[in-house]
């Protein structure tokens, strides 16, 4: 397990396999990302409610910033003249930034998409923009990325297979035109991002033509759109055992710990989700056993911490009544504290996973986590 400095590109260590599930190791120029990995949301360059020093002890090695907002506000040219995400937010790890395409996509009418790209509509000013793949690419190398995505329209849920099939294969034209594009650096990827739905032969077929064009590493797109678990994990396992075992593998957008335990078992290596970020401002945390909402009145006189065994701030200096006083009495600091208690529990997560595969454990760590979840009760937000 070599951590020497790259004299070529980003590339993946694949360490170990256990029941489907992947140990192994991404390689960067700004250092070693261990797989499974998640990747904290930093949208506009900052993961909300966290100082990058804090995201820093969760145990993060790498975070995600998103093309489409930062290009619209401070700019792509200005985050380059400041040095690009990494430094002008203080990051020293590994960045990946999306294309920009599912932001895009969500705009509705505000956009209008050709062969070319995107034309679309700010919501911040309603200025008009264009996002071709070779924009988005230039934009990400302006961010000063180190995993670039590829450009692609992000298929929506439901879609018939002549829907998902034309979407998908506007996406592997824009991924050929986003590699052309792609400006090689040591220590630097891309991914391509498989599309189809969730129809397995589309899936193929995207892998097969993405293989073709060559990339670092490949995501997974088009999923957790709505499909609901079940179908996510069967696209899933139609999917992955298709694609190189030698590049490292991404579940976009996911998720929920139960849908990232599920991926690692279908072989997949990385993932990124705002759920814990976004949970931790409306007062839900993630605990070994299962969610709590902390605004609800049981806790009120709790003198508890939210989880024993969470060596986070919230849960070794403070109680679960302090932590209820905080949201109720609209403190910034309890949105802060529960967002490093859900970064935190994420990582933790992550490195359970990892040990459990390096152990030749995987299945008994699944076990066990499945227990003790159902131990949690349901708390509504």
């Amino acid at each position: 397990m070599s951590n020497q400095p790259l004299n070529k590109k980003l590339h993946f260590e694949l360490i170990r396999e256990d029941s489907g599930a992947r140990l192994g190791a991404v390689h960067t120029a700004f250092g070693r990302v261990d797989t499974p990995a998640f990747m904290p949301v930093g949208t506009a360059a900052s993961v909300k409610g966290m100082m990058p020093e804090a995201v820093l002890q969760t145990g993060a090695q790498i975070i995600l910033s998103n093309t489409y907002h930062l290009m619209l506000r401070p700019g792509a040219d200005r985050v380059a003249r400041l040095g690009g995400v990494r430094k002008m937010m203080n990051w020293k790890k590994p960045l990946l930034t999306d294309s920009g395409g599912f932001q895009v996509m969500s705009l509705g009418p505000l956009r209008k998409m050709d062969e070319n790209g995107v034309t679309f509509k700010s919501h911040l000013d309603g200025s008009r923009h264009l996002l071709t793949p070779e924009i988005s690419t230039e934009i990400q190398h302006k961010l000063d990325a180190t995993i670039t995505m590829a450009f692609d329209e992000c298929t929506p849920f439901p879609a018939t297979k002549s829907q998902a099939a034309e979407s998908m294969a506007l996406s592997m034209r824009w991924a050929a035109r986003s590699r052309q594009a792609f400006v090689d650096r040591t220590g630097y990827g891309q991914f391509g991002i498989v599309q189809g739905s969730i129809y397995p032969d589309l899936r193929l077929q995207s892998i097969e033509q993405l293989h073709e064009i060559g990339f670092e590493g490949y995501a997974i797109g088009g999923l957790a759109v709505g499909e609901g678990q079940e179908l996510m994990f069967e696209t899933l396992s139609a999917t992955t055992p298709h694609m190189q075992a030698d590049k490292p593998r991404y579940l976009m957008g996911v998720g929920k710990p139960s849908d990232i335990v599920g991926a690692v078992m279908r072989g997949v290596d990385m993932f990124d989700c705002v759920l814990p970020t976004r949970s931790g401002r409306t007062g839900q945390a993630f605990t070994r056993f299962g969610a709590v909402n902390i605004k609800n009145a049981r806790h009120a006189d709790d003198t508890r911490p939210l989880d024993e065994a969470c060596a986070c701030p919230a849960c070794t200096n403070y109680s679960r009544g302090y932590l209820h006083h905080l949201f109720k009495a609209e403190e910034i600091q309890g949105l802060s504290l529960l967002t490093w208690h859900n970064l935190t529990y994420y990582q933790e997560l992550m490195s359970s996973i990892r040990h459990s595969i390096g152990k030749g454990v995987f299945n008994h760590f699944v076990s066990n986590f499945k227990e003790q979840q159902a131990q949690g009760d349901i708390e509504p937000l």
